[in-house]
């Protein structure tokens, strides 16, 4: 119990190290929780601080949940057991650097959306689910304009992949998907309710078809 105690201690430690921090370290300038959306994640620095910035963020977020998914469960702590198979401790870290990312404990708990951390989890432990996540993010940005819906769709598209063609609802994988989904549409609550009223903020960058037909 103690080896994943201190495991996914190490993974929401891990997920504390915000990309929009290190690049703001990095390039100076204000810290995003103070400009555009307030978050702290590629979305808003692409807004705020360019493409250039914001690709940073987007690697350094993704590449985390990566690293907290293969790389953390391989250590062996001197004179400790595992306590879970690799692959379910692979889960359990992941669930906690999206959780750190989420609520970093340096950054008095304002941090960002994890959907970039998330990704990064799901291309390492289930990367045949990564492509239809993608897909239908990317698909959904481009007619809708709106991140927070693309987001949800994303993680909504990951799950059912995970039910339909995994091995279930009960499995970890299951498990992780489904938990890691309610993660992301609680995290979007706030979008959620712009985007009933109508009032949510639009990427109209990414309305490739609007453009298209606006010609």
């Amino acid at each position: 119990m103690t080896d994943l105690i201190l495991k996914v201690l190490a993974a929401f430690l891990l997920g504390g190290v915000m990309g929009g921090d290190v690049m703001r370290w990095v390039k100076g300038g204000a810290d995003l929780r103070q400009e555009g959306s307030g978050n702290v994640g590629a979305t808003n620095a692409l807004r705020t601080r360019g493409a250039g910035f914001a690709v940073g963020v987007l690697l350094i977020d993704v590449g985390k949940g990566v690293l907290a998914a293969l790389g953390i469960p391989l250590l062996h702590l001197p004179g400790l057991v595992p306590a879970l198979p690799q692959a379910e401790m692979g889960f359990a870290c992941g669930m906690a650097v999206a959780l750190g990312h989420c609520y970093p404990l340096f950054q008095k708990f304002r941090g960002g959306k994890g959907v970039a951390t998330l990704a990064g989890v799901f291309g390492a432990l289930l990367p045949m689910a990564l492509p239809w996540l993608l897909l239908v993010f990317a698909l959904t940005l481009i007619l809708s304009g709106y991140v927070a819906l693309a987001s949800i769709g994303g993680a909504l598209t990951a799950y059912i992949y995970v039910v339909a063609f995994g091995d279930g609802p009960l499995s970890p994988a299951g498990r992780f998907a489904l938990a890691m989904m309610l993660l992301v549409v609680f995290k979007h609550r706030e979008n959620i309710l712009r985007l009933l009223r109508g009032s949510e903020h639009q990427f109209k960058k990414a309305m490739l078809v609007h453009k298209w037909l606006a010609r």
